[in-house]
């Protein structure tokens, strides 16, 4: 087999590997937001008795139980990959990560299969207690899932804990050190998080849509109001964590950062924090950069002056690759800023009391409803492609966690992976869109379009002016 044959083999099974984590990372961070949104919409319910809660529960618990199945189908084709592509990255490290994912089966997905059936089925077969209770199972679940995933592959970012026997493995030797790394509190906090405010997204713009076409539908109004609060007060967290999380990963994964920022070149006297530009690899340079002198070097070393090293004195075979590290990173940041913006602008229409009388904030609302998925994919590239070229960073290339496998053999099954999934999870999103695009029911007396309120039984209500938007749902 040639060196040719042999780096198509390795960069097309990380093609591979990349391709199906990025279509299954999506659910679970869409699930773990929205069975927490669930459990609190029950409680709500169940606490005021309001109409408007439950009904909002039985709308969006269709959209969960179809993203929690298509996260459970497409996360199982990743283990196979395990065994199939990367055998010897499966033999290295199994006995350190596989008890880890075993726990992750054990605890936290049968907690949440256990409990789901009762969730989805059970509100007319058992006590309202008791559904809050598995409710509750499942969105607990769902965390737990995160702590055990976020632990195997922080492992992989900050390896700990670990010995090395005759054959080579690594082999658990502290298994606290294993489970909480140095970078796993930071990132179990930034991805609950991210899931949180990914699921607000979604939750407010499919409130904005339906505000949008009918302003007085309560339903619309709750969604879009409890979506707004929640992005207001988690996105101002975000950003403090995500300052936090890079500092860990300065002090554990320089190299990442160096990429991250851009810093080809060490800066002594303090460094710039680029912007913007197009890093050349080849010239090792940011050609066109837009700089700011020393603030990186204030944000990271929280000095104007504080040195930082760059690639420059990293061996060139260490450098993960710089563009597609830089441009994610950026892309994330950029997101996260823009969360916050809208979480400040609901701000002030909620004081202003025209929360739900600004188009224009529905309309934003509306077209950053995807924009939690894309922040979640650019922080798994910087964070997993920032890795390279290690599996587990420093002590085992990727280049070497391969299975001897031929590149058109690999290639086969990348094809058909695409195929399949384009089909079968496209066929569900739009689904899931579909389920959206219905108008949640009001749930509150004579607010129904289209049914006369004597008709219904109910006394009518006083006039309510449809200018006036301070409501108990805000």
């Amino acid at each position: 087999m040639s060196l040719l044959s042999d780096i198509d083999a390795v960069v097309l099974a990380r093609a591979q590997f990349g391709f199906t984590v990025a279509f299954h990372i999506v659910f679970p961070a869409f699930s773990i937001g929205l069975a927490s949104y669930l459990a609190v919409l029950e409680g709500l319910w169940l606490a005021t008795g309001r109409e408007v809660y439950i009904n909002l529960f039985k709308y969006w618990l269709k959209i969960f139980a179809v993203a929690f199945a298509m996260g459970v189908v497409s996360g199982i084709v990743m283990s196979y990959q395990f065994g199939t592509n990367w055998s010897v990255y499966s033999d290295r490290t199994g006995p350190v990560l596989g008890p880890m994912m075993a726990y992750e089966v054990l605890s936290a997905f049968f907690l949440e299969a256990g409990f789901l059936g009762v969730m989805l089925f059970g509100m007319n077969k058992v006590g309202r207690g008791l559904h809050f209770l598995a409710t509750l199972m499942v969105a607990i679940g769902t965390c737990f899932s995160a702590f055990w995933i976020l632990s195997v592959n922080s492992w992989m970012q900050t390896p700990a804990g670990y010995a090395t026997n005759a054959q080579g493995q690594f082999v658990p030797a502290d298994w606290w050190a294993i489970v909480f790394n140095p970078s796993f509190p930071y990132r179990l906090v930034h991805m609950v998080l991210a899931a949180y405010l990914t699921t607000a997204l979604v939750v407010g713009a499919v409130g904005a849509w339906h505000l949008l076409r009918e302003r007085g539908n309560t339903g619309a109004r709750t969604m879009f109001s409890m979506a707004m609060w929640m992005l207001a007060c988690v996105a101002p967290l975000q950003i403090l964590a995500g300052d936090a999380h890079g500092l860990n990963t300065l002090e554990h994964q320089p190299v990442k950062v160096m990429a991250m920022e851009g810093h080809f070149q060490s800066h002594p006297d303090g460094a710039p924090l680029v912007l913007f530009g197009l890093p050349d690899e080849q010239a090792a340079t940011v050609r066109y950069a837009i700089e700011v002198p020393k603030l990186s070097s204030l944000i990271l070393k929280h000095s104007l002056n504080a040195p930082l090293k760059g690639l420059d004195t990293v061996p060139r075979q260490d450098w993960p690759p710089v563009p597609i590290v830089f441009w994610s990173f950026r892309v994330m940041v950029a997101i996260g800023f823009a969360m916050l913006g809208l979480g400040l602008w609901s701000l002030w229409a909620r004081l202003k009391g025209r929360l739900f009388a600004t188009p224009w904030l529905h309309r934003a609302a509306l077209a950053m409803g995807p924009a939690g998925f894309v922040a979640v994919l650019a922080g798994w590239i910087t964070t997993e492609v920032g890795r390279q070229p290690y599996t587990v960073y420093g002590l085992l290339r990727t280049a070497d966690s391969v299975s001897p496998l031929q590149a058109p053999a690999v290639a086969a099954s990348l094809v058909a992976f695409v195929l399949v999934y384009f089909a079968v999870f496209g066929m569900g999103v739009l689904y899931i869109l579909r389920l959206m695009a219905h108008a949640p029911h009001p749930g509150e007396p004579g607010l129904e379009p289209g049914l006369p309120i004597r008709a219904a039984g109910v006394t009518p209500a006083p006039a309510v002016d449809p200018d006036r938007h301070l409501q108990p749902a805000e």
